[in-house]
């Protein structure tokens, strides 16, 4: 039998799990639905709509920006969240065609 011969960007593939890892924890999950439904918002409306610790929002929410999930726009002394979904379509995407493709 032939072995295949595999290429793996390392890079592309760490950036990828960091993705997939910040969007696949349950609480994150929310936090981007609760984010999508209002399209941008700040971290105070996020915990006291969601009934979380500010500190815990706080945690998530830097998980998700260092993905590249969400973005940030400063207002004042406010910092707005926004989801980046060109990044969050394009690792559906990736999942997607990983689950259909024929093995």
């Amino acid at each position: 039998m032939r072995k295949a011969k595999v290429n793996i960007n390392h890079e592309k593939l760490q950036v990828s799990s960091d993705i997939l890892r910040a969007v696949a924890h349950p609480l994150r999950l929310k936090i981007i639905e609760f984010i999508d439904q209002n399209e941008m918002i700040n971290v105070n409306k996020i915990y006291n709509n969601l009934k979380l610790e500010q500190s815990i929002t706080s945690q998530h929410l830097r998980i998700l920006r260092m993905a590249g999930v969400v973005q940030t726009k400063r207002d004042g002394k406010f910092i707005h969240y926004y989801l980046d979904y060109d990044k969050l379509q394009t690792a559906v995407a990736a999942v997607n065609i990983f689950l259909h493709e024929p093995r």
